[in-house]
């Protein structure tokens, strides 16, 4: 009947040994186990040694929700109830267990006088699961066969370990708990644009995928439990960053600077470290380390700079362009008009000839200095420098 074999209650039920087994075998299934269905599994199991447990339930009451829910049952006469809502109002034994927090024995006499959903058994037994004083729930073992099924001893047995129940079931959801929280942090630190690493004396523990992105490696294992020696140039920037470290986080915790990063091929960076340290007389021992890559916003920054730099030449264009063309068309004009002259002038022709090339010159600089899209120096001499206006437009 079921893969738990029936135990006579009156044989070696009350052995101290095999009862200490069973609590140790309860205590390590809460580390062996990697949810708490198998926790679960595990108790019956192992509570299946000492108790004859064919009929075996677990019901979780939540207070602030009124509600019983039964995370683990088992029966041969009736399937699982299901979420109980308003439990306070439902007949029920489990009920009465929860709010006596005594364990209970029932007999087929006395189950017969309460309206109970469910198969009548011929012998009922449950106990409560406390933790800190508060019940959490109960645990309950029947039989529907024989009333001998069970004595007053086995209940005694049964409430000793329903507080070791208690205490593994939540330890295990506090365990849970934590890893599902823990979960959602890395998924959220994961996410983040910027790169976040745990260092420990300068090594580092564990890093975000950002941190692999931003130095350039296939995966975390290229840096995780390395020194961050490695995203440094020179021997000289990693004892200089340490100092820097030092300096900031001693008092304060924090140390907030910028300073050039070495990606795995050998590709120089700005980046923006914050670092937050929790031993403020020792900061290199343990920290949490943010890193964001500047090389957009510096490559920004100098786009910047530099189209300010072309519109300050463009502006000066403008203005050479403005003050130039109104005297050079009258210069044009009126050497035109001596050419047209009847007298013959050798010398005074050639002049003007002279006069009209430079004018033409004059022209094609005003129209260099009116295209120019870009800003580009020469040498000069000096050790000095001038505006290119020949090589700074698009044509060039």
């Amino acid at each position: 009947m079921g893969k738990f074999k029936k135990i006579n209650s009156s044989f070696n039920i009350k052995d101290a040994d095999k009862r200490l087994q069973v609590l140790f075998e309860i205590s390590n299934a809460v580390n062996s186990t990697t949810n708490l269905e198998e926790l679960y599994k595990a108790i019956h199991q192992s509570l299946g040694k000492i108790l004859k447990v064919d009929n075996f339930y677990i019901g979780k009451y939540d207070k602030k929700e009124d509600l019983l829910t039964f995370p683990y049952h088992v029966d041969y006469e009736d399937k699982d109830p299901g979420p109980i809502s308003n439990f306070s109002k439902t007949p029920s034994l489990t009920r009465k267990v929860i709010e006596t927090k005594k364990p209970i024995i029932l007999y087929k006499k006395d189950l017969k006088e309460k309206k109970l959903v469910g198969t009548p058994s011929k012998i009922w037994l449950g106990a409560p699961l406390i933790v800190k004083n508060k019940v959490i729930g109960a645990i309950a073992i029947q039989d529907y066969i024989s009333e001998n099924a069970y004595h007053k001893e086995d209940l005694d047995i049964l409430n000793s370990v329903s507080q070791h129940i208690a205490l593994a079931i939540e330890r295990k959801e506090n365990d849970d708990t934590l890893k599902e929280q823990g979960e959602i942090l890395e998924k959220i630190l994961e996410s983040s644009p910027v790169g976040i690493a745990l260092i420990e004396n300068r090594i580092f523990k564990w890093v975000n995928n950002e941190i692999v992105k931003i130095y350039g490696y296939k995966s975390k294992k290229d840096i995780e439990n390395k020194s961050v020696e490695m995203i440094y140039a020179s021997k000289e920037d990693f004892y200089k960053v340490g100092e820097i470290i030092i300096a900031e986080c001693k008092g304060k915790g924090k140390a907030d600077f910028e300073y050039n990063q070495i990606r795995k091929d050998k590709t120089i960076f700005p980046a923006h470290i914050i670092l937050n340290s929790a031993d403020n007389e020792d900061p290199l021992a343990w920290t949490i380390a943010s890193v964001t890559d500047l090389s957009e916003q510096k490559a920004a920054e100098q786009e910047k700079i530099e189209r300010e730099k072309l519109q300050g030449v463009l502006e000066m264009a403008g203005a050479v362009c403005h003050e130039l063309n109104q005297p050079l068309q009258t210069i044009l004009g009126y050497s035109e008009l001596l050419l047209m002259d009847d007298n013959d002038m050798t010398n005074i022709n050639k002049g003007l000839d002279i006069i009209i090339d430079q004018v033409t010159r004059i022209g094609k600089i005003t129209k260099k200095l009116s295209g120019i899209t870009k800003y580009k120096t020469v040498d000069y001499a000096g050790n000095t420098k001038i505006f290119d206006i020949w090589e700074s437009d698009q044509d060039s």
